[in-house]
């Protein structure tokens, strides 16, 4: 795609302009994390707008905050083979992607911001980033970071993963910083990746991202423990699990509020939803809520999946925790709930050594009231990643390109 001028200058205009990339094939991580970066810098200057690029199709259903909107890419689901294929276009993988790849482009012309931040996949989905990466570089006049979660997945499988995807280049060729959302003693996401000492000297720990309630949600009168699949996706197991303990013990408490998430499909919610409704009351469901912070605070204790997010939210709100991890297709989430209870942070239910019966759910739940909060093991100074994240923008921003 040809150059072509921007419609203002950025000599001529003082407000700062940033713009995320999520590219949100799975889950709502990535679409979560980016929300809350924007909402952190934006809130820090009145003049400062943002804008989130994503293929998540909930996007639409989260309120954004002022001086903060998205644009919904094209949507594209992962097939049980590892291919991919378009949610809802009659086109092939490839059109979609070319799609994408010019909607990404022409928004950043128009847009021009002084900031890009790209979230987990330093060329994008299938390499749809690297023309706008060329010609953001080509240009000089937007800073461009790659911003990683704590975990990617074990070093192994990321090492193949990236060299197929050309990802390591792009990440010392494209990126004046990458961050780093977690902190350095907890784990290290480029472990196994043969970084070079200049890229690693633009690296940058934040910590995590403090999380907090924004928006008021009705939350029960009585105490409750929450349950949260995540996005849902791939939560099935971890819910059923929860309901086979409640349906083995009748004494069990306190009760529970569950999230089913987005993503749990209609036929595998319609039979949850029957086996709540004879619990009585004591589980109650939701599909989804995009105020989840307002239930973590309210609740005496979380199961959940290890997520980053999720995680994140365990931190902030101080709770009691078990983690229950997938471990397919990626170690992400096992890696980080092992690691978080060496730490003593959470305590995580582990299929080899503890076994998914009724019976270690009920003995986890049970043992909730009585196990240490994340603070207990220092989880506050785990914590200053938004703070960072804006200090780091703001000394970028501040960057002059040459006319």
């Amino acid at each position: 795609m040809g150059y072509r001028e921007p419609r203002i200058s950025r000599a001529r205009r003082a407000a700062r302009r940033i713009m995320f990339y999520s590219h949100d094939t799975f889950g709502l991580g990535h679409l979560r994390r980016s929300r809350a970066l924007a909402t952190a810098i934006t809130a820090d200057d009145e003049k400062c707008s943002s804008l989130i690029l994503t293929g998540s199709p909930v996007a639409g259903r989260f309120a954004f905050p002022p001086r903060v909107d998205h644009i919904r890419l094209p949507g594209v689901t992962k097939l049980p083979d590892g291919s991919y294929a378009s949610k809802t276009l009659a086109m092939g993988i490839d059109d979609t992607t070319s799609l994408r790849a010019g909607l990404i482009q022409s928004a950043v012309e128009r847009f021009d911001p002084d900031l890009l931040i790209v979230d987990k996949e330093p060329t994008g989905f299938r390499g749809e980033l690297l023309p706008t990466l060329e010609y953001v570089r080509m240009r000089g006049r937007t800073r461009a970071v790659l911003g990683l979660r704590d975990v990617l997945d074990e070093p192994e499988a990321l090492s193949a993963e990236w060299d197929r995807k050309g990802a390591l280049t792009a990440m010392e060729k494209y990126y004046d910083e990458i961050w780093v959302y977690g902190v350095q003693d907890v784990y290290d996401p480029t472990e196994g990746l043969n970084v070079n000492e200049a890229t690693r000297a633009r690296m940058y720990w934040t910590g995590y991202l403090r999380r907090s309630v924004t928006d008021v949600v009705e939350t029960p009168d009585s105490p409750y423990i929450l349950v949260t699949a995540g996005g849902g996706g791939d939560g099935a197991a971890m819910v059923s699990l929860v309901l086979d303990a409640y349906e083995a013990d009748p004494t069990l408490g306190p009760n529970a509020v569950l999230i089913y998430g987005p993503f749990l499909s209609a036929e595998v919610r319609e039979g949850f939803d029957a086996r709540v409704a004879k619990l009585g009351g004591r589980v109650t469901a939701l599909g989804f809520d995009s105020r989840i912070e307002g239930l973590f605070e309210g609740a005496e204790g979380v199961i959940c999946m290890g997520g980053y997010n999720t995680f994140c939210e365990v931190l902030s709100f101080d709770k009691p925790a078990v983690i229950v991890p997938r471990t397919k297709p990626r170690l992400e989430q096992w890696i980080r709930a092992s690691r978080a209870e060496q730490l003593g942070l959470v305590r995580m239910l582990d299929e080899t050594r503890d076994g998914m019966t009724p019976q270690s759910m009920i003995g986890a739940i049970r043992a909730l009231k009585d196990q240490p909060s994340p603070s207990q093991a220092g989880a506050d100074g785990y914590l200053d990643g938004l703070d960072v994240v804006v200090e780091r923008a703001r000394a970028l921003m501040r960057w002059e390109a040459h006319a």
